[in-house]
């Protein structure tokens, strides 16, 4: 199965209220916790991304990881993974992160969520 949900039909979604745009400024990230779920919330030049908060590596948070050519480094062991869709980049990862659907409606933004089933 894979852990972009991005690629998941809008029905299959629960759209969750995660911030204001005006509260994350370009370059900033923003750590969240949606139904027990990692995730951090990325503004990259006025785009808005969700990844999980989790290297598939070890297991290690990524939220203290550098941002750098479009992706997060894990602190840890220096695995990379795509900011836009959570893909591995480089070693020591081999599995993806879960990557979620960001929608902007009016200043609101919005992250959707799986619906368990």
């Amino acid at each position: 199965m894979s852990l972009n949900y991005q690629e998941l039909d809008a029905s299959d979604l629960e759209f969750v209220v995660v911030a204001n745009s005006n509260e994350l400024k370009n370059g900033e990230k923003l750590f969240l916790e949606i139904d027990d779920i990692a995730i951090i919330l990325f503004n990259i030049a006025g785009k808005y991304f969700a990844i999980g908060n989790i290297c598939s590596h070890d297991g290690e948070d990524l939220e203290n990881g550098d941002v750098e050519a479009g992706q997060v480094i894990c602190p840890r062991h220096g695995a990379r993974f795509e900011i836009s869709n959570g893909k591995v980049a480089a070693l020591p990862a081999i599995e993806d992160i879960p990557s979620y659907p960001v929608q902007l409606e009016n200043e609101e933004i919005l992250i959707g969520i799986p619906i368990a089933s």
